[in-house]
């Protein structure tokens, strides 16, 4: 039977390598369950979490809203772990797996980081922002796949980084107020907002990283 923590080509992720990831994997394979189905259900879990980020500004009180971001986030990432490991498990490689593994993982950054921009604590600018940030560190590599160059999924803001961040700034954000201390970086605004800010930078930090060794090596290559 084919390890399905291997996973050629893939974004390296260290938790496919736990006995808990391997079993799970093991199971969803059982089920039935299609990779592509795996992958669909991250976005799903995804644009809620945009929904709930959206939300968190007509509802009062927005904790729970917020909560339920952060774990929808969580999920949108356990998805994106399982459906490979379960492409691998299975030897069901779909001629459109490819599709399936790109194009909802673009329409999650959009919807989540959009969707926080409207939060409590947010700013659309901001959230608009780290959405091109997020979906330019994947065209560069994607780009790359395509010049002849290995993929490169190099940080600082990564995908498991970026959802790691708002991840927490989300848990933050669902803490009682007067635990929350006004931002000075971003007078007005709150955690949500900052968090959306170091997204962006990063992000472009990180494509400019993803070019340089990219362009490395191809002259390597060439």
């Amino acid at each position: 039977m084919s390890d399905p923590s291997y996973v050629p080509d893939r974004r390296p992720i260290s938790a496919r390598n736990h006995p808990w990831s391997i079993a799970i994997a093991r199971w969803l394979a059982q089920t039935g369950v299609s990779p592509n189905a795996i992958s669909t259900s991250g976005m799903i879990a995804a644009i809620l979490a945009g929904v709930a980020f959206a939300g968190t500004s007509g509802l009062t009180p927005a904790w729970p809203l917020f909560l339920a971001a952060a774990v929808l986030m969580q999920l949108r990432l356990q998805a994106n772990m399982f459906d490979g490991m379960v492409a691998i498990q299975t030897a069901r490689a779909s001629p459109v797996g490819e599709l399936f593994n790109e194009v909802p993982d673009r329409v999650s950054d959009a919807a989540i980081f959009i969707g926080a921009g409207y939060a409590v604590g947010g700013m659309p600018e901001l959230g608009y922002l780290a959405a091109v940030a997020a979906l330019f560190t994947a065209y560069v590599r994607a780009e790359g796949k395509v010049a002849g160059a290995p993929q490169e999924f190099c940080g600082p803001m990564a995908k498991q980084q970026r959802m790691a961040l708002l991840t927490v700034a989300a848990l933050y954000a669902a803490l009682p107020a007067a635990w929350q201390p006004s931002s000075s970086a971003l007078p007005d605004r709150g955690v949500i907002a900052l968090a959306l800010l170091i997204i962006a930078i990063g992000g472009a930090w990180t494509a400019l990283r993803r070019l340089g060794r990219i362009a490395r090596a191809l002259r390597q290559k060439g």
